[in-house]
């Protein structure tokens, strides 16, 4: 082990306010001390004589979300209290997104009181030799190309003000989830199980059960998570945590994609002293585009999704492992 300052020069960012900057969807990375969408808050325009943090190295947040780090793949402006890590020695993307994850295990030492402005170049981790074998095995390129599209075509407008609200038991069969509890799964079989949880597309695991719903079907948590709602291609066994849609029309995972942001905007509604049970879920709306005709424009949804970034990952698995 050795300090992180033997394989990085730790150099203080370029220190920019956001709110300040002009927007430009097409611009340079603004890179903040956020946890998410790989520490990219926004694009910005070019700055006069200001050069940008070179692509390659790794952000570190110093405070915010202290000792979130990432690989930045494009050059980048930066915001307060961020870092940016240069490799004294070559290395290997899947080497510095080792690092990254390296740096992130001592998130514990830190809180909003007290920040990793100077002791980040103290922080130990591995040196190149130490890093483990599985890394090399890593093939980061097999990613590329996953943020296009299914469709180059442009997006369509998203203008809401003509859209009309539907219960959700006008489009979906609802019902309680049929399975086993947590805590009787073993860890083998081939069903997916899935529960009242935020990550993974709610799947915390599998059983040996026979499946107790259908594929082509959405997920909806009335508890635990509530609200986050989640696209199952494949047949499933959930807890009675979570609601079953069965679709009344032909549901793809386009549409469902456009679906689920819906249901999971009523979320704020909902809370662990406010279940959103089953009765009051069948009666709850979403707004929605609609035809000529007033029905649900499910045409619209679908190309809406197929146009956005990475709508080409979207997929029916076959792998049950493949989703764990």
């Amino acid at each position: 082990m050795v300090p992180l300052s033997d394989l990085f020069e730790v150099r203080y960012g370029v220190n920019l306010e956001l709110n300040h900057l002009m927007l430009e969807p097409n611009g340079i990375n603004f890179v903040s001390r956020t946890a998410k969408n790989n520490g990219v808050s926004a694009k910005v325009a070019p700055i006069h004589n200001l050069t940008p943090i070179p692509a390659g190295t790794l952000s570190v947040a110093a405070g915010g979300s202290v000792l979130e780090t990432f690989l930045q793949p494009e050059p980048f402006y930066s915001g307060r209290d961020l870092y940016y890590l240069v490799p004294r020695l070559p290395m290997t993307d899947e080497q510095k997104l080792y690092y990254c994850a390296c740096v992130r295990l001592n998130r514990y030492r830190y809180s909003y009181g007290r920040q990793a402005n100077r002791t980040l170049k103290n922080i130990q981790v591995p040196t190149l030799v130490e890093i483990p074998d599985y890394v090399a095995c890593c093939n980061v390129a097999q990613f590329d190309g996953a943020a296009k599209p299914m469709d180059t075509e442009p997006t369509p407008t998203l203008d809401t003000t003509a859209w009309q609200a539907f219960e959700l038991q006008q489009l979906f069969e609802i019902e309680r989830g049929l399975g086993p509890r947590r805590k009787d799964l073993d860890g083998t079989g081939s069903t997916l199980f899935v529960t009242s949880s935020d990550a993974n597309n709610g799947v915390t695991g599998i059983t040996n059960l026979h499946p107790t719903h259908k594929g082509n079907t959405i997920g909806v948590n009335r508890n635990g998570s509530v609200g986050e709602a989640f696209y199952q291609s494949l047949p499933f066994c959930s807890t009675e945590d979570v609601h079953v849609f069965t679709p009344k029309f032909e549901l793809t995972p386009y549409i469902a994609m456009f679906l689920n942001t819906l249901i999971r905007r009523e979320k704020y509604r909902f809370g662990y002293g406010r279940k959103w049970g089953i009765q009051r879920m069948k009666i709850s709306t979403i707004k929605l585009p609609v035809t000529s005709t007033c029905e649900p424009d499910w045409a619209f949804m679908e190309q809406y999704i197929r146009t956005l970034p990475y709508s080409s990952q979207i997929q029916l698995s076959t792998n049950p492992q493949a989703v764990q």
